[in-house]
C-alpha cells in the first residue's frame, strides 16, 4: 500500500487485506470437503458391501454435521435452529398433504398406475418396514441433513441463494446416478415406457437425475422458505415413503 509520502510499502502479515481472504478460502475448502465426502459416501454405499450400503450415508451425514459445526456453521445455517421449528412444521404438514394426495391419485388412475409396479415393494409388510424405518433413517433424514443442511449452509456462504439452488440441486441429482442403475429393470411401468436393455437403463438414469435435481430445487425452496430441515424432510419422506406404500397396495391389488 502507499504511505503518506507516496512510497509503496509491503502489506504486513495479519493485515485487513490478508484476513479478508481467509474466510472465503476456508468457505471454498469447506465446500470441497463436503462434496468429496459425499462422492466417496455414494461410491462406498452402492459398490461395496450390504452393511456399508446401510450405514455409510447416515454415518457420513453425522460426520459432516460435526465437521461443519467445528468449522463455524451455526444451527440456523444448517436448518436446525429451534426457533424455525414451528414454521417448518407448518410447511411440512402442507407438503405431506399435497404429496400424499397426488400419490393416491396417481396410484388410482389407470394411466399412471403401472409406474407404481416396483417389485421391491411387492409385499405390504416389506413396504411398511421400508416406509417407516429404512427410508427415513437410511435415506431421507441423512440426505436432507447432508444436502439441505450441510451442503446448503456451506454453499450459501460463498454463492448465495442462486448457488444453493443450482449447485445443490445438480449435485443432488448426480447423487442418484448409482441408485438408479437398476431403476427400469425393477419397475414394469418404467421399463415399458423407456424400454429395456442398456438404452433403457441409460434413459432411466437420466430421468432419475433430472427428476431428483428438480426435487432438489423444491426441497431447497422449502428449506429456505421455512428456515428448517423439517419441511424438506417431510416432503422427501412423502415422496419415498408414501410412494412405497402405494406401490405395495397397487402390487397387491393388481397381482393378487
Amino acid at each position: 500500500m502507499t504511505s503518506p509520502a507516496g512510497c509503496v510499502t509491503a502489506v504486513e502479515p495479519g493485515s485487513g487485506d490478508e484476513r479478508a481472504g481467509k474466510p472465503v478460502l476456508h468457505a471454498y475448502l469447506d465446500i470441497a470437503i463436503v462434496v468429496i465426502v459425499l462422492a466417496a459416501t455414494n461410491l462406498i454405499a452402492h459398490f461395496t458391501t450390504v452393511w456399508a450400503s446401510i450405514a455409510t450415508v447416515p454415518i457420513s451425514a453425522v460426520v459432516l454435521l460435526v465437521l461443519t459445526r467445528r468449522r463455524g456453521l451455526g444451527w440456523a445455517e444448517l436448518g436446525l435452529s429451534p426457533r424455525h421449528l414451528r414454521r417448518g412444521s407448518v410447511y411440512a404438514l402442507a407438503a405431506m398433504a399435497i404429496v400424499i394426495g397426488v400419490v393416491a391419485i396417481g396410484a388410482a388412475l389407470p394411466i399412471t398406475r403401472p409406474f407404481f409396479m416396483a417389485d421391491r415393494y411387492a409385499t405390504l409388510s416389506g413396504a411398511l418396514i421400508a416406509s417407516m424405518i429404512v427410508i427415513p433413517l437410511q435415506t431421507v433424514i441423512p440426505e436432507e441433513l447432508a444436502f439441505r443442511g450441510v451442503l446448503h449452509g456451506t454453499l450459501e456462504r460463498v454463492y448465495g441463494a442462486r448457488g444453493v439452488f443450482a449447485a445443490g440441486s445438480l449435485l443432488f441429482g448426480l447423487w442418484h446416478i448409482a441408485s438408479s442403475l437398476g431403476l427400469t429393470s425393477g419397475n414394469k411401468g418404467l421399463s415399458g415406457f423407456l424400454g429395456g436393455g442398456l438404452l433403457g437403463q441409460i434413459l432411466g438414469v437420466l430421468a432419475a437425475v433430472v427428476a431428483t435435481a428438480a426435487a432438489g430445487v423444491v426441497f431447497t425452496w422449502l428449506r429456505r422458505r421455512s428456515g428448517s430441515l423439517i419441511a424438506p424432510i417431510a416432503l422427501h419422506w412423502s415422496l419415498n415413503g408414501a410412494g412405497a406404500l402405494a406401490a405395495a397396495i397397487v402390487w397387491q391389488t393388481t397381482m393378487g
